[in-house]
């Protein structure tokens, strides 16, 4: 079973952030950092946004700029070496989108995450031939090759070992707008494995299951997303699209996405509720 450890991802964007902190402490912009360095004003921000990995010894420039002690540059060498390491996701990374791996690498340090999904069940609760079907379903317009399919059906099957089943997983609510229990990926089998699948994991302790029952009132207009929630970090909200994704991470923006999940979460059906009508559309699957 694999073991929960530092996500390199989370680590890079942490260092950017304490290195802002301390240029702003220091009543510097951006700008005026960079001219006292020498370097350009991009470089200080792409350092900041974890666009671009510092070394070690722009970390003593910097550190020499903010006049800071040596407890908190072990800090920040601290978070360098972390940054440096590699995830587990890297080793998908030439079959996946980069937007997508950015999110496994923040995923893999959260500590709750809150999942929306009006058109499938969400990739942390697929069975391996519903991934299978719902990966090939894009192929034509992705573009995805045989090995492709394969790859990413791997790191969707990886990415629910790392996340659900570490020593100490993260807590995941997901709700299932009712009509992706009815659309069919692939035989009527693979739907019903799927769906008894759903039954299965719904009783793990960490993991909340509901559905949004279609005579419903649906409190909010919106697509799917998946809200991360971290120890030391702030919140981030993914938006997956068709050739890419977007991070949500202005406060405010965040705040109005956890609004729309409590609204949506309010009109689904309890858990128990929600097993008996995943249980019901299993046995429709079993026609």
């Amino acid at each position: 079973m694999p073991s929960q450890q530092g996500s390199p991802t989370v680590r890079r964007l942490r260092l950017g952030q304490e290195l802002r902190i301390l240029r702003e402490r220091r009543k510097l912009t951006g700008a005026k950092a960079a001219r006292e360095l020498g370097w350009s004003a991009s470089k200080v921000s792409r350092i900041e946004a974890a666009k671009t990995m510092p070394v070690a010894d722009d970390i003593k420039a910097l550190a020499e700029l903010y006049r800071i002690d040596g407890g908190k540059l072990d800090e920040l060498f601290g978070l360098l070496r972390d940054a440096e390491q590699r995830g587990w996701w890297e080793d998908y990374e030439d079959t996946l989108p980069e937007e997508y791996t950015r999110f496994l690498g923040l995923e893999a340090e959260a500590t709750f995450q809150r999942d929306w999904e009006p058109q499938v069940v969400p990739g942390l609760l697929q069975t391996e031939d519903y991934a299978r079907e719902v990966i090939l379903a894009t192929r034509g317009i992705a573009r995805i090759t045989h090995s492709g399919v394969r790859s990413r059906v791997e790191a969707r099957l990886d990415r629910q070992q790392r996340v659900l089943h570490r020593a100490d997983p993260c807590s995941v609510v997901a709700v299932l707008d009712e009509s992706v229990l009815m659309r069919r990926f692939g035989e009527s089998a693979v739907m019903r494995e799927q769906m008894e699948h759903l039954l299965e994991i719904s009783m793990l302790p960490h993991v909340s299951v509901r559905v949004l029952p279609l005579d419903s009132l649906h409190p909010v207009n919106t697509g799917a997303f998946i809200h991360l929630k971290f120890s030391a970090f702030d919140d981030v909200v993914y938006l997956e699209q068709l050739y890419t994704a977007d991070f949500v991470e202005d406060l405010e923006r965040v705040a109005g996405y956890e609004i729309a999940f409590d609204h949506i979460q309010s009109e689904a059906l309890g858990e128990d509720e929600s097993r008996v009508l995943i249980q019901r559309k299993a046995m429709r699957w079993r026609r």
